[in-house]
């Protein structure tokens, strides 16, 4: 499915804001039209001239028209005050009067919250007459208005009026105002291959261009030779890639025998793609991966949900999905709509596909949850209907996540859910029942959240780990954050489960059967040797005190054991896409080990300077680093960044020895790589808006060196590292101490070279 050229269908977007009107003939309030490309690629600057003319009303003196777009968008900020600069807005009428022009980014109702309002003051406009509106008005030597950083198959341009000048603002008549926002010309190519798969089992290989955003994008023919390090039936000697949506997809591969499996691309110019690793082992469990977060166009996002559930398999190459629109804006007519699109999309074996909402309460009543239901055709019980004018089902409403929890004890459905960190975040503290509540969402594209899951520790809180993206741009499993107020990559989960169907992903989450990314593909595995045995509860028994248990001597992430000794042998795999730095083995929140696949003699000349953390755990947590890095007595000879995620945010080499930069983190972490010719005695000296270092180089080693930034979880680090890449696989073997009393949670993170990171679920073994 190629990215459609429409807007979504407003009669399925949940919007209050028209309760009342001066009356219901559409032609009391007059008409839109627009100038302007119809599609315009991202990144771009555009102009467009909307033309309104009075209805039969005219336009009364104080009175207003509105320009509304969602607020869900990185476009440029409007502007009414530098004629020279980017988005630049003016306004002319044909009518008496003067207009004045306000901006206000969040000045109106979800979803619709930017708005330019143009004001009629010192005078009226009698029917018939106009005022023309600019955007990008590019006469006094404006660029233009920027575009987006994603696709949008239609970036609305909602034209309302206010034609008695009494503050309501009803929209006009005519033919929607859009433009098509399209991607842009390649800047890489990637290729996607899951992680674990038996010997002749079925696995598919994902191959897709994006431009400069993320976006997948067709602008661009390539010839790609293909290597694989395993016979792989089905895969083809090369491949010519052309295809119009930016992604193709070679279903039904095949490798008959155990290892690693690694694919290489290689075109015409010598540039290389590599896919990888794939491990072919006999596994009654196999890896699934999944996003299972994101919503679209029909609540607060952004395109619709067709294409929204087409992204994920065919663009993002995910096993498996789930829409999670805000209750509070889902209509009757979507969650309808809704449940038929996900009984389509879901193919059994291939792509599943959960039916399911995020219950939306304020955090003070339990915060956000996604709720994931087995079937379709269950209830939506909402939070509230804040965006919903019709009140026929208010009585299904949950206010509370206790109130929530009684409903669906009464739901025949199967329902499970996880606790997420969004706009508003979920409150462990308010309830939890682990009938239900079976995992905490550590990653997703507001940030990374290991408290979620460690305050739950001291409360015998027994929940799995998932990541993902809570996207807003119709891309699940794909969703970079552009230039706008979500500053991290979305996250994904990976299923161990032995197949890949609603009951195998369920059961996968009710046994905390996971493990989460901040993005990448990792096969990681965990196993714990149980010397003298112990008692595996197949369900949490603080949910069922009666569940079927089995005698194991061996368990592995998610498990929840009784056991019969007092130590446990913890074995740990990691294969990853990119190089290694450290591999933490943690009890609660104790790292009991913390192992590197390079050594104290591999060290080189690289010194890595890496910033985190967030302001505090709501919505505001974003944190601004300004820093600027100073190589005293040393030249820099190569400068890499790490993980910087959006283009347009500062961090460069300034000369030969000296690094600036102006970015964000919320939770996450981003910085940079220098490799250095130095001097005796040379020294780095670091500034930042939240504290200074001051470090010999020669002091430099392979343990960070840590300044404590306030805030949540905020730290700069500093740490050298060998010259050459990381290596790519590590292994862990320890034995660890079960405590006398209380659950002893053994777990694991991971954290790369490109500054992403991996955190499983816990082993959960108890003596008591």
């Amino acid at each position: 499915m190629t990215l459609p050229h429409h807007p979504v269908d407003p009669a399925l977007v949940g919007d209050a804001s028209f309760t009342t009107r001066p009356g219901d003939d559409d032609s009391l309030y007059g008409t839109a039209t627009m100038e302007g490309p119809r599609t315009a690629e991202v990144r771009t600057y555009q102009t467009f001239r909307i033309r309104y003319q009075t209805g039969k009303l005219g336009l009364d003196d104080t009175g207003s028209v509105r320009i509304a777009f969602r607020f869900i968008s990185d476009a440029g900020f409007l502007q009414t005050t530098d004629p020279t600069a980017p988005n630049y807005v003016t306004a002319t009428s044909s009518g008496e009067g003067r207009l004045q022009l306000k901006y206000d980014r969040n000045g109106g109702q979800r979803p619709w919250n930017e708005v330019l309002t143009v004001y009629q003051s010192g005078g009226y406009l009698k029917p018939g007459e106009t005022i023309e509106i600019t955007i990008g008005d590019t006469t006094g030597g404006s660029p233009g208005l920027l575009m987006p950083t994603f696709l949008d198959s239609g970036r609305v341009f909602r034209v309302m009026a206010d034609v008695q000048a009494t503050g309501v603002h009803v929209p006009v008549s005519g033919e929607p105002l859009f433009v098509t926002v399209i991607p842009g010309p390649v800047a890489r190519h990637l290729a996607v291959l899951p992680t674990l798969r038996r010997p002749g089992q079925p696995f598919h290989l994902g191959l897709k261009a994006e431009d400069r955003w993320g976006n997948p994008t067709g602008q661009g023919p390539r010839r790609f030779a293909v290597e694989a390090t395993l016979p792989v039936a089905g895969l083809p000697d090369s491949i010519d890639f052309a295809p119009e949506s930016g992604a193709m997809t070679l279903e039904g591969l095949t490798c008959d025998s155990e290892g690693e499996l690694h694919i290489k691309f290689t075109d015409e110019t010598g540039q290389v793609v590599k896919a990888g690793p794939l491990m072919i082992a006999n596994r009654e469990a196999v890896h699934y991966w999944g996003d299972l977060h994101g919503q679209t166009g029909e609540t607060v996002g952004t395109n619709i949900a067709e294409y929204y559930f087409d992204f994920a398999r065919n663009k993002s190459f995910l096993d498996v999905t789930s829409h999670q629109g805000n209750d509070f804006q889902i209509t009757d007519k979507f969650w309808k709509r809704l449940n038929e699109i996900t009984a389509e999309a879901n193919d059994p074996g291939r792509f599943t596909v959960l039916p399911g909402y995020e219950w939306s309460g304020n955090t003070a009543v339990g915060g956000d949850h996604n709720v994931f239901y087995m079937e379709e055709g269950a209830p939506i019980y909402r939070c509230s209907h804040a965006l919903v004018a019709d009140r026929s089902d208010a009585a299904n409403d949950a206010h509370t996540l206790t109130d929530l929890y009684k409903k669906f004890e009464q739901e025949p459905t199967e329902t499970v859910m996880y606790a997420h960190v969004g706009g508003r975040y979920a409150n462990i503290f308010f309830d939890h029942d682990p009938r239900f509540e079976a995992a905490v969402e550590m990653h997703s594209a507001w940030g990374s959240f290991e408290w979620i899951l460690t305050d739950g520790f001291p409360m015998r809180r027994r929940v799995g780990v998932v990541c993902n993206s809570d996207g807003h741009k119709g891309r699940p499993g794909s969703s970079y954050p552009g230039a706008s107020v979500f500053g991290a990559y979305g996250g994904l989960t990976c299923f161990v489960t032995p197949d890949n169907t609603r009951a195998g992903i369920f059961e996968a989450i009710r046994r905390r059967h996971t493990y989460g990314t901040t993005g990448p593909r990792v096969f990681i595995d965990v196993a714990a040797q149980l010397p003298e045995g112990g008692t595996l509860f197949l369900r949490n028994p603080d949910a069922i005190a009666d569940t079927a248990t089995e005698s194991v001597q061996r368990c592995t992430m998610g498990d929840i054991v009784k056991v019969n000794g007092t130590t446990a042998e913890i074995d740990v795999t990691v294969k990853a896409p990119a190089g290694i730095v450290s591999l933490e083995l943690r009890d609660a929140t104790t790292v009991l080990k913390r192992l590197r696949p390079y050594g104290q003699a591999d060290l080189g000349d690289r010194i890595r300077v890496m910033w985190s953390g967030a302001e505090y755990r709501g919505r505001g947590r974003n944190t601004n680093w300004r820093g600027r890095a100073d190589f005293k007595g040393a030249r820099i000879d190569r400068f890499e960044r790490v993980n910087r995620l959006n283009h347009e945010q500062t961090l460069d080499q300034t000369g030969s020895a000296a690094v600036v930069w102006n970015g964000v983190t919320t939770g996450n972490m981003m910085g940079f790589d220098t490799w250095l010719s130095a001097d005796t005695g040379a020294t780095l000296e670091i500034m930042t808006n939240l504290g200074n270092m001051s470090l010999a180089l020669d002091q430099i080693g392979i343990e960070p060196t840590v300044m404590d930034a306030g805030g949540l979880a905020r730290e700069l680090r500093v740490q050298r590292l060998p010259d050459a890449p990381l290596p790519r696989e590590i292994t862990l073997s320890e034995t660890v101490n079960i405590r006398d009393t209380g659950d002893t949670p053994l777990w694991i993170c991971a954290t790369f070279e490109d500054g992403n990171q991996a955190w499983t679920s816990p082993i959960y073994l108890f003596r008591d």
